[in-house]
């Protein structure tokens, strides 16, 4: 579980929607390796966070309470994955594109990674919602700097938020969830 947060995450945000029914959500999990995408997604399912190894292909959590549920597609960030990211982006509902903060040496890779995915067709007009991730460190950007840099103002023909977090900590997670419900969910 997130150091200090209480087991939440989908469950609270499955709980805010408690009004809708049958809501399926489709939520596709991207990065760069290293990025903090499995530890993303084991904290918004309230696991242990404390041993993660590389996603090697993908993971799949569903989370299913009062006729809802939401299934996020934890895909590994490898270069050598990244050319089949495209092959699960049907159907998509949001993209969440989780970024390393601390590697500023790769934050050129990422955008570009980023930049490709906003181009498929597959995602058009698909909301995007960005973890910069690991804030908890002493090194890590500012979101804002992260989001000046990947360009993120242009992106005009969709919904999206940057969202400082750190999955270790859960601290910015629970934030990013509640973006998710106030806009993702009201246009299902």
């Amino acid at each position: 579980m997130c150091k200090g947060k209480s087991p939440l995450g989908l469950l609270s945000v499955m709980q805010k929607l408690r009004g809708s029914t049958e809501l399926e959500l489709r939520i596709v999990l991207l990065g760069l390796d290293n990025a903090g995408k499995t530890t993303l997604l084991k904290c918004l399912a309230s696991e242990d966070v404390s041993t993660i190894t590389p996603t090697q292909g993908f993971n799949i959590k569903s989370v299913a309470s009062h006729g809802m549920k939401l299934n996020v597609w934890d895909i590994g960030g490898q270069r050598k994955i990244r050319p089949f990211w495209k092959k699960y982006l049907e159907n998509t509902d949001l993209l969440v594109y989780v970024i390393d903060s601390t590697d500023k040496k790769r934050f050129e890779e990422t955008g570009l990674e980023l930049s490709e995915l906003i181009d498929e067709e597959n995602l058009a007009g698909v909301p995007i919602l960005i973890f910069a991730n690991k804030q908890d460190l002493g090194t890590a950007s500012p979101a804002s700097e992260i989001a000046e840099g990947l360009n993120l103002h242009t992106y005009r023909d969709r919904v999206w938020q940057i969202q400082a977090c750190s999955a270790v900590t859960g601290e910015g997670v629970q934030d990013g969830m509640n973006w998710i419900c106030n806009n993702l969910v009201k246009k299902k």
